[in-house]
């Protein structure tokens, strides 16, 4: 058995597929012709280890490769590249349609059951698929474009999805070169925390702040955290930098001096559903908590769609350590009314494309105003982002609104001044 094979399956290792993977993306770069790339995953592959034992688990691993083998021509690679991931590189193909076809092929023989007739059971898989040029022309980009189209499809339901189109692949060179550059950013100390005041609409005192990354890129400047949070979330990096988020929000915290104060940490949504939150949340208390700091979690509406039962409950854990949760953005997802009553959340936080309109626009308001009410019979408190006049202001205190926070009172500043403003009398 060669160091470059998987010794059960036989076929190529991640790191010998990668290689390949390079050697023929560069290929079809100079050659002009296209590349499919092709990740599976064994769906529910823990599932049957569980249930039918480790033994049925290698014979499903082996019955994908054999598929993969019978897909795959002679031009063609397979790989294992984890415990129940493959990869297929397509080498000189004609167009999408081609590559199709050969996922038509690989679904149709993945369908036939396995084992005897007393224990049969079925290999389910997902599928993503990235075509270089067209999605890509790096292969560690390409790469990552398939796995993202699997996670879609995964999350879809469905069998087998492609990376979206991009119109340039300069663009993508771009995302590239941020994704590169994010990597040690923290280590360099570019990443930062600054804290937009929030204030009680009723008497215009501090109640908190909303803590926000900056990226201090060294070349670049400022990058705007719409930009480098997803890049984070497809790189695997959101996990350290939320830890490190939520250390350093409880810390600085800890030095703003008398409260009670609240600090709002924004969690992205690939955070929610993970086991472990509650024990990151935990550790960052033991180390930095203050009684009179009040942690929030703000989350968005949409991070609470794909699973909503399993994010309620890790939710509710740590809503049991007396950390509040807020929904951000409320009103732009999917409005999940059906559950509303079940989320364990304590605060709502309405969109600020509402109240940017909310003088001019009869519906906005109207939405406002109908947000606010039903929190208010949910128990819920209501924070509106995005203030920047007295008008709006005003309007929103007149409709029952309990927190504002934005231009108007203060732009995001260093924990340093926000310690000093807090300390002002309300104008």
């Amino acid at each position: 058995m060669s160091a470059i094979e998987d010794s059960l399956t036989g076929l190529r290792n991640r790191r010998s597929f990668m290689g390949l993977l390079r050697q023929h993306v560069g290929l079809s770069n100079d050659r002009q012709t296209k590349l499919g790339l092709v990740v599976v995953d064994i769906t529910g592959f823990s599932r049957i280890n569980w249930t039918h034992g480790f033994h049925k688990g290698d014979l499903a691993l082996l019955h994908v490769t054999e598929v993969l083998n019978q897909v795959a021509r002679k031009q063609d690679y397979v790989a294992r590249l984890g415990d129940n991931r493959f990869g297929l590189i397509l080498t000189r193909v004609m167009n999408k349609g081609h590559v199709e076809l050969a996922m038509q092929k690989l679904f149709r023989l993945l369908g036939e059951p396995l084992g005897s007739d007393t224990t049969k059971f079925k290999v389910n898989a997902s599928a993503g698929v990235a075509m270089c040029p067209m999605h890509a022309s790096q292969a560690d980009h390409l790469l990552r474009q398939a796995e993202q189209a699997l996670e879609s499809a995964r999350a879809a339901g469905t069998n087998c999805m492609f990376a979206p189109d991009h119109e340039k692949d300069s663009g993508l060179s771009a995302f590239w070169d941020l994704e590169i550059e994010l990597i040690g950013a923290l280590d360099r100390d570019e990443i930062s925390m600054q804290y937009q005041p929030k204030v009680r609409a009723m008497d215009r005192v501090p109640v908190g702040a909303e803590a926000l990354m900056r990226w201090n890129h060294r070349t670049r400047g400022v990058v705007t955290p719409d930009l480098f949070i997803p890049i984070a979330e497809q790189t695997g990096q959101i996990l350290t930098m939320t830890v490190w988020a939520l250390n350093t929000a409880l810390r600085q915290a800890s030095e703003w001096g008398p409260g009670p104060l609240s600090v709002a940490v924004n969690i992205p949504a690939q955070m929610i559903a993970r086991h472990d939150l509650p024990d990151l949340v935990e550790n960052a208390l033991q180390l930095w908590g203050r009684k009179d700091v009040q942690l929030v979690l703000e989350i968005t509406e949409r991070s609470l769609v794909a699973d909503h039962k399993h994010s309620f409950a890790i939710l509710s854990r740590i809503r049991a350590m007396g950390v509040k949760v807020s929904i951000d953005d409320f009103g732009t997802g999917y409005s999940c009314l059906a559950y509303f009553k079940e989320i364990p959340a304590d605060e709502l936080k309405i969109d600020r494309s509402f109240i940017h309109q909310l003088l001019e626009d009869t519906a906005s308001a109207d939405i406002t105003s109908l947000i606010i009410d039903l929190a208010h019979r949910f128990g819920l408190s209501v924070v509106a982002e995005g203030v920047e006049n007295e008008a709006t202001f005003e309007a929103l205190r007149q409709m029952g609104c309990d927190v504002v926070q934005g231009y108007h009172f203060s732009p995001a500043m260093r924990s340093v001044e926000f310690g000093k403003w807090v300390g002002q009398p309300p104008a």
